[in-house]
């Protein structure tokens, strides 16, 4: 997994010894040598995670973090400390101050790596979430969130512990924040309590006398309910292969034994306040869909941020040097439909042709309905062979089955006309963009209906597109 590593020291030897680390490991590394230029860099360059040294001249790295969890543009980006500081105050003073994690020098390989790859990780979700918050921020539907402005009071917590006098340490120490603690001492009754309730945090202990606590993550992680909820594991220094592990297979954070009482409600806060803001950022498009981003009728998104989202697409395509590709949509003499059956029955055919649209598409594909009886999909990331098998198949998912719908003989025959454009890495517009598939649209309508027309290759012979290409790479 690539992700852009921003190391912040000003000690340039130890900047090297990072940078040649992480570069080994295919990361691309950016540097800073003080706080002042870490924030510049930070707000250029966007980082997707910053290895941050706490002992530096002028600004230290705690004021740094600070100013980036501050920053509601940035905020989101993970921070890993790194210090030669050993006391617990000052890992806790980092985790407070919006910290995802303290690491101490020299620096142990394999626990950087694998915070690494696990903040990357969870970096890249909530960039999916942000990308659709700001789509709605941008149309004025809702008001941009800061992980730091989320509560951490009074959240509902899950300790997995078969040592008694552990459990309770954690349990006392978590009702500081008049918090609800279940201890349970075994995998079973976790899974029980988890499937019932929905929980803030799980601790899960990895030294479990009677079974496997990497293997509970494991299934905390694969289970539907507590998929997203927070896992801090608590191991002895010498877990630390079985922490990687355990943060490769998907536990957010762990603590090392003997446990300190401060550090733990600091790594419990951190974790609680970003579950919650992930919880409000999909709160927020889901508000934002269904406030002004949907069409009321088919539960599409509706032209308004369907034009947004393709602006974006488009630009990062271009960063990306890929291909995308546009796909429009019109149902053959629907106003026949209207006139003939009455615009309830207009209105059959319109759900059913939505629901088969998406229901024939890749989870990350987009349909909008533009208007009437127009609709509008787009293929991120995709090949002109995959493009126009696409386009064939969801012409057969609408004209190879009759429409159900409320008249007397049950069914009703419906075929669509498709145009297509394949957008190559460059600059261009929404409007250019919709022309052109708008002209291929035109060309599958005047030349017969039911059919598919790219603007590089024509009407498609549907012989030749009835079996899947094979995956490519371009």
């Amino acid at each position: 997994m690539s992700a852009r590593v921003l190391v912040v020291d000003d000690i340039l030897p130890n900047v090297k010894l990072l940078e040649a680390k992480l570069s080994n490991e295919y990361y691309d590394v950016l540097t800073a040598t003080g706080g002042e230029e870490a924030l510049k860099k930070i707000e250029q360059d966007s980082p997707d995670i910053v290895l941050l040294d706490v002992m530096m001249p002028g600004m230290d790295g705690f004021e740094v973090c600070k100013r980036i969890k501050g920053n509601p543009a940035v905020a989101h980006i993970p921070v890993v400390m790194v210090t030669a500081l050993t006391d617990s105050e000052d890992k806790v003073r980092g985790l407070e101050a919006g910290a995802d994690d303290f690491l101490s020098k020299p620096v142990n390989d394999i626990a950087l790596m694998a915070r690494v790859r696990s903040l990357v990780r969870l970096k890249m979700t909530v960039d999916e979430w942000r990308a659709r918050e700001t789509t709605a921020t941008q149309l004025g539907v809702v008001e941009s969130s800061n992980v730091m402005n989320e509560p951490v009071e009074n959240a509902k917590v899950l300790v997995i512990e078969d040592q008694t006098f552990e459990a309770d340490k954690i349990a006392d120490t978590m009702h500081r924040d008049n918090d609800s603690v279940i201890p349970v001492d075994s995998g079973i009754k976790a899974m029980e309590f988890a499937s019932q309730n929905d929980f803030d945090l799980i601790i899960v202990s990895l030294n479990l006398k009677k079974e496997d606590g990497l293997r509970l993550c494991s299934h905390l992680r694969s289970n539907e309910r507590t998929r997203n909820t927070p896992i801090l594991m608590m191991a002895t220094d010498a877990d630390m292969q079985r922490i990687a592990h355990g943060l490769e297979i998907g536990a957010h954070d762990y603590i090392l034994r003997p446990i300190d009482r401060n550090e733990l409600l600091a790594r419990g806060r951190t974790q609680v306040r970003r579950k919650r803001f992930q919880a409000r950022l999909r709160a927020n498009y889901e508000v934002s869909l269904s406030m002004a981003l949907t069409d009321s009728l088919t539960g599409l998104y509706n032209r308004r941020y369907f034009e947004v989202y393709l602006q974006k697409l488009i630009a990062k395509n271009n960063e990306a040097k890929k291909k995308l590709c546009v796909l429009m949509f019109d149902i053959d003499k629907f106003k026949s439909i209207n006139d003939t059956h009455g615009h309830g029955v207009g209105d059959e055919v319109l759900k059913t042709f939505a629901f088969r649209l998406q229901d024939s598409l890749r989870s990350f594909d987009l349909v909008a309905r533009l208007g009437g009886e127009e609709f509008v999909v787009i293929l991120p990331d995709i090949t002109d062979d995959m493009a126009m098998f696409v386009g064939e198949r969801l012409r057969r998912s609408i004209a190879d089955k009759p429409i159900r719908c409320s008249i007397p003989a049950g069914t009703l025959p419906v075929t669509t006309s498709i145009g297509g454009y394949i957008v190559e890495a460059g600059e261009h517009t929404v409007k250019e963009v919709l022309e052109r598939a708008d002209k291929m649209l035109y060309d599958a309508k005047h030349g017969g209906r039911n059919c598919t027309v790219f603007e590089k290759f024509g009407k498609l012979d549907p012989e030749k597109f009835k079996q899947e290409p094979r995956a490519t790479i371009e």
